[in-house]
């Protein structure tokens, strides 16, 4: 049963894509589309064959891999996904025929692994608008696998640039759940600023219940959402807030702009939230000892009045804690001491 096989690159970076049928043992591969030369391709489609073979792809999950090619004569990481086209299965009575694909996106090292789920995202947005007519195949799906550096690893890294100092009022707004309204941007800066925020937000890692809590709590607040207005070159931002954790994490990322890499920006926002994490479990537990002990409400003041991340951390806990009576009495008293 034959599939077929299609390809892009972004940014200098060669990619290539291939297909697949279901059964392991009985498929053919057949190139749609690389920008790859001839030899190096053989070796890719070599690669995922093998892969194909033993089962090791999932329809739309991708992995990320280390593959040896004689362009550029040393390793590069491949980033491989499966899928099925999604309008196809819905007319097709069964889709033991249908064509499977399979897309390579190659960069310089497995650092593309940070990216896994961008690029997932990336790859059902192809899944769902492919079409492959020639007509389409030359004006959007060609130029789509082309350009997948630039629009699913680069975003990051442009908002940084282009936010500076004022990223510090960005992280915070993610942190905190505090709407975000784009004002006079054009299309990418508006996805991008969509994805930093939804990158660097705790979705995912905080309890869901209390992300929805906190949401609704931040859209009834006074200040309701951020304003972010693109019209000049320098974003200008309405009912922004701050704390000093975003102002530390906000140095990082500008320290790091200097060498242009977005996987290191990419590597910083999982700090800044792994850290993040971290003070808000270490205040849960400290909550969790002075329901007892009034020493260790002591400790959960000065933690937050150290942190430099306070503000937000309380909020996240009422919320997590206001059906725990005893718990809840510890953060009306904290609050209290805050606002002193």
């Amino acid at each position: 049963r034959s599939s077929q096989q299609g390809a892009g690159s972004g940014d200098g970076s060669p990619s290539s894509a291939a297909a697949e049928t279901p059964s392991s043992e009985d498929f053919s591969l057949s190139l749609l589309d690389t920008n790859l030369p001839a030899e190096a391709e053989t070796e890719l489609r070599s690669f995922i064959a093998k892969r194909l073979t033993k089962g090791a792809l999932f329809e739309g999950m991708g992995n990320v891999a280390s593959v040896g090619l004689s362009i550029p004569e040393h390793k590069v990481g491949c980033y491989y996904c499966r899928f099925q086209q999604e309008n196809l299965l819905a007319t097709l009575e069964s889709d033991i025929n249908a064509p499977e694909y399979v897309v390579c996106f190659l960069g310089g090292s497995e650092k593309e692994d940070t990216f896994r789920l961008e690029l997932d995202k990336y790859i059902q947005s192809l899944k769902i608008n492919l079409d492959l007519e020639q007509k389409t195949l030359e004006t959007y799906v060609n130029p789509y696998l082309r350009s997948w550096f630039e629009n699913a690893i680069c975003p990051i890294q442009r908002v940084v640039q282009l936010f500076q100092e004022k990223l510090a009022f960005l992280l915070h707004a993610a942190l905190s759940y505090t709407p975000v309204e784009v004002k006079n941007a054009d299309e990418r800066t508006e996805k991008d600023i969509s994805r930093f925020l939804a990158a660097a937000s705790l979705q995912g890692l905080v309890q869901e219940g209390t992300m929805t809590s906190l949401c609704i709590a931040m859209t009834e607040e006074q200040h309701k959402s951020m304003i972010i207005d693109c019209s000049g070159p320098q974003p200008q931002l309405h009912n922004a807030g701050s704390n000093r954790f975003c102002e530390d994490w906000m140095h990082a990322f500008v320290n790091g702009a200097e060498g242009g890499n977005p996987f290191l920006f990419r590597q910083i926002l999982e700090n800044f939230k792994l850290k993040a994490i971290q003070d808000i479990n270490n205040l849960k537990r400290f909550i969790r000892q002075a329901e007892m002990n009034h020493y260790a409400l002591f400790k959960c003041y000065m933690f937050l009045k150290n942190c430099g991340s306070g503000d937000i951390l309380l909020k996240i806990v009422k919320v997590e804690h206001a059906e725990m009576p005893e718990a809840r009495n510890v953060v009306t008293v904290l609050e209290e001491f805050m606002r002193e």
